[in-house]
């Protein structure tokens, strides 16, 4: 290789390396949080995307759209320290310094990158030294000794490689999918009692259909504004209620609590989901009714609209009328809210678009005349009731039999029937649907009373599934009939601005 070219390889290389190094330096001190560098990149990009763009990627992309955005995010991080490597490299040559001051300015000038970026004086250091350790492992370019310069590389690349192995890819894998922290999957399996008999309620009033869920999700959608979720302590959490209030009242997690507490079975549907999406999902909450604050609060019942605020400064503003049924949830299927759920806790507005089902609550403010959320000021509208659905997840075919089935919502108006077609629309026959899941149960019932689970929950999915003969390709379309008789609308609307909604059809071909 020519010479001049070895260098700029070389060179490359090295600030490379460093880059690496610092990018995971700093995700050893901080973890997957807003103050990771990343996280901050990413963060600021969001901000930076027009509307237009953003609400495009939501719909496009789905779920994928956070690990798409955080690992862009991760390799403009490697090229602004790599930069700053190369930088303090190029200011050592022209100033004839010795190497140990480029190394130190090289590691002074990326941990200085790092504190602008996340305001984090650990990371900044850690990450600082790991550059720095890169760039001086690699020595000095000694003229013509290739195997010197390749050591050099070499010793560089392993400790990018270390800072990157002890950052750990299943931590940080895990983090970017929403998943469970290490506290949370350290929390002992059992569970209340009751919650276990409303859970095996659920699974056996579920259908067994390949593609889609049980009726208690087994991977619930999680959606937010975040690159990544805060940490939010809850020994130092609080909710406030305030506004138009005769007494601003605040609580905290154990007088939450502490208060009498109920168990729901609540399915929660993202606006930003596709018709036949698989952002809709459903689980068992535990937690306490909104309205015992409102009244303690004195809010009066004929207010116009609440603004609810949250730990990561998301807030969206809903009408009053949405919030008396509303619920703070701190559990999930019986254990701690997840931290991607919004622990410690969350709010949940029946039969509402999950925008105003506002994760990581910390404020209730009662408004006296309208005002605009986060998303509305983003072009969305899903501060209204949900669009009522059914989906159509499940299709199995086998000598001539055709299987399928999904699942069927429609908010607090409740399905009482869905209907296939499998003629494209011609004619129409009523699919077989799963039990109503139960009703709000005291979370101090007796889990050995026959009737401490009943009724039916007021906001909840139900499963369907419809099996018959077909020898031909052919078009199946469902829709769902709401307790009223309300058939679902046919008419197909996109998910931006305000929510799904369609009759979903799948071409079957048995």
């Amino acid at each position: 290789m020519h010479p001049t070219r070895a260098r700029f390889a070389r060179k490359t290389a090295v600030a490379t390396a460093s880059g690496v190094a610092v990018t995971a330096g700093t995700f050893l001190v901080v973890g997957f949080s807003p103050r990771w560098v990343v996280v901050a990149i990413a963060q600021t990009v969001l901000l930076a995307l027009p509307d237009a763009v953003l609400a495009a990627g939501i719909q496009g992309l789905g779920s994928t759209s956070q690990p798409l955005l955080v690992a862009g995010s991760a390799g403009l991080a490697v090229a602004l320290f790599a930069g700053l490597a190369a930088i303090a490299d190029r200011i050592g040559r022209v100033g004839d310094r010795q190497r140990a001051e480029v190394v130190f300015l090289a590691g002074a000038l990326q941990g200085l990158a790092v504190f602008l970026l996340s305001v984090a004086p650990v990371a900044a250091v850690v990450g600082g030294a790991f550059g720095a350790a890169v760039v001086g492992l690699a020595g000095p370019p000694p003229p013509g000794d290739v195997d010197r310069v390749r050591r050099g590389v070499v010793r560089s690349a392993g400790v990018a490689a270390a800072a990157v192995g002890l950052a750990g890819a299943g931590p940080l894998a895990r983090a970017i999918g929403g998943g469970t922290t290490g506290s949370e999957q350290r929390e002992p399996v059992e569970r209340d009692p009751l919650v276990e008999r409303l859970l095996d309620t659920a699974t056996e009033r579920s259908f067994d259909l390949s593609g889609a869920e049980p009726l208690v999700s087994e991977s619930f959608y999680v959606v937010d504004k975040n690159a990544a979720d805060p940490r939010v302590n809850p020994q130092t959490w609080s909710l406030r209620l305030t506004g138009a209030v005769d007494e601003e009242v605040e609580v905290d997690l154990d007088a939450v609590e502490s208060r009498p507490a109920a168990h729901r079975f609540v399915t929660l549907r993202c606006v930003g989901d596709k018709l036949n999406g698989r952002k809709l999902d459903t689980a068992v909450w535990t937690g306490i009714p909104v309205a015992d604050l409102l009244k303690e609060a004195g809010v009066q019942p004929d207010g116009c609209c609440v603004m609810v605020r949250a730990a990561d400064d998301y807030y969206q503003e809903f009408p009053l009328s949405a919030l008396k049924d509303g619920f703070l949830a701190y559990r999930m299927n019986g254990r701690r809210l997840p931290r991607g759920h919004g622990a410690p806790v969350r709010a949940l507005i029946p039969g509402h678009w999950g925008e105003i089902n506002v994760k990581w609550i910390t404020e209730i403010e009662i408004l006296e005349e309208e005002a605009t959320g986060y998303w509305e000021e983003r072009g969305w509208h899903g501060t209204g009731p949900v669009s009522t659905v059914a989906k159509l997840h499940h299709v199995e075919t086998d000598d001539g039999g055709v299987s399928v089935g999904g699942h069927a919502y429609a908010g607090t108006r409740g399905v009482s029937a869905v209907e296939v077609s499998t003629d494209g629309g011609d004619t129409w026959s009523e699919a077989d649907l799963t039990d109503r899941l139960p009703g709000a149960t005291p979370a101090d019932a007796d889990p050995e009373d026959p009737d401490a689970v009943g009724g039916a929950a007021a906001d909840a999915w139900r499963g369907w599934r419809y099996e018959y003969q077909a020898t031909g390709e052919h078009e199946v379309i469902v829709r769902a009939i709401e307790a009223d008789g309300t058939v679902q609308p046919s008419a197909e609307r996109d998910p931006f601005p305000s929510g799904a909604s369609g009759w979903v059809s799948r071409t079957v071909r048995p």
